[in-house]
């Protein structure tokens, strides 16, 4: 990938315009109404096939009647969505496909979310997760391209390595489409950047318990902006060779004042976020969400860091990372792959706190006053 480009795709004028139930699209038709990278697959299960198609197109935030059907039940927003069923001899399992873009994506498999999750690999740089969606039944969860793929078994069993096939057979319902997205930064995809009306959903972020709130704006700029000054701690241009995607500010009663998204890989679907924290804002102890993990403490370049992870091999990672005061300044978050390893990301986190220049040592931020 050598230069950035923008993704532009349908969308409604207003809310009025959804229909009461989304529509049935195949998956070519679909991806000029998406803002993700659609998929389908190759193959399916034995005596299964697939059935019901359907799109939820993206609408500007709001609600005209009283359906539901297929929409966000947590909010008023209404971003694009896909999904298919796979159903045949008694069982029926729906794979559900969007961009996760109101937030970092909390443990890379939200929708698992306390879960002992495990993972499978689907090819040399990807993984599906393993585990319980919130409705108790059987699920998986893979992020490919940064496409959310989110799958739940809905009618009778499927085996755990049938469910890894299908992910294994997804490919891009457009090529062609898929490339322009895979070069468009994050903030000229989301939702949520595009449309600053749109409210904000509070929702846990990580392994610790500094979750974003509901009560905050965010506001976007594709590259890195003023990012170099990230509450005293200097945000490199690279960091473990992923480049600066994205950047927010964050206002509000937040505990994070900004935050500065690192994407690259095949498919730009690797990703490192690093967040300036706002400890007046901070829980009054940090310790582990309600999820399944691991959790150890580290020194790092002479800074005590809160590191949590779900698997050593895989990730994905979440570190609390203390000023030279002592106090929770910054977050270093990773998405999960087949590359991004324990010691990868110390790696990173290594890169991160090393001074480049005098004028760049770590300091004690002044914290964000908002």
């Amino acid at each position: 990938m050598t230069r950035d480009e923008h993704w532009t795709h349908h969308m409604l004028a207003d809310p009025a315009e959804l229909e009461a139930t989304p529509p049935e699209m195949e998956a070519a038709k679909a991806q000029v109404w998406s803002n993700f990278i659609v998929f389908t697959p190759r193959r399916l299960p034995a005596g299964t096939r697939l059935i019901k198609e359907s799109l939820r197109r993206e609408a500007p935030p709001g609600r005209v009647g009283n359906s539901t059907a297929g929409r966000t039940p947590w909010s008023e927003n209404n971003p694009a969505a896909f999904r298919f069923e796979v159903a045949g001899e008694g069982r029926r399992l729906r794979v559900k496909q969007f961009l996760y873009d109101w937030a970092f994506p909390a443990v890379d498999h939200p929708a698992l979310w306390q879960s002992r999750a495990s993972s499978d690999a689907l090819n040399q740089h990807h993984i599906v997760w393993h585990g319980v969606d919130y409705m108790g039944h059987p699920a998986a969860s893979a992020r490919l391209a940064r496409t959310m793929i989110e799958l739940s078994v809905l009618d009778g069993t499927f085996a755990r390595e049938e469910i890894t096939e299908i992910y294994r057979s997804l490919h891009a319902a457009d090529p062609g489409a898929a490339s322009t997205i895979i070069a468009t930064p994050f903030a000229a995809l989301s939702y949520w950047a595009r449309r600053p009306d749109a409210p904000v959903i509070g929702v846990p972020l990580g392994i610790w318990n500094i979750q974003q709130p509901d009560t905050i704006t965010m506001t976007w700029q594709a590259g890195p902006g003023d990012s170099a000054a990230c509450g005293g701690l200097f945000a490199p241009q690279t960091l473990a060779s992923l480049a600066i995607d994205s950047t927010a500010i964050h206002t509000g009663p937040s505990p994070i004042a900004r935050e500065v998204i690192y994407s690259g890989g095949p498919d730009r679907g690797r990703e490192l976020r690093l967040h300036e924290l706002v400890p007046k804002h901070l829980p009054g102890r940090i310790e582990a969400e309600p999820h399944p993990s691991r959790q150890e403490a580290l020194d790092v370049n002479g800074h005590h860091v809160m590191l949590g992870f779900i698997e050593a091999a895989h990730g994905p990672f979440d570190a609390v990372i203390a000023g030279p005061e002592g106090q929770p300044r910054w977050r270093l978050l990773s998405s999960a792959d087949m590359a991004t390893n324990r010691e990868w990301f110390l790696d990173a986190l290594t890169e991160l706190l090393t001074p480049r220049h005098p004028e760049q040592v770590t300091r004690a931020a002044e914290g964000h006053e908002e």
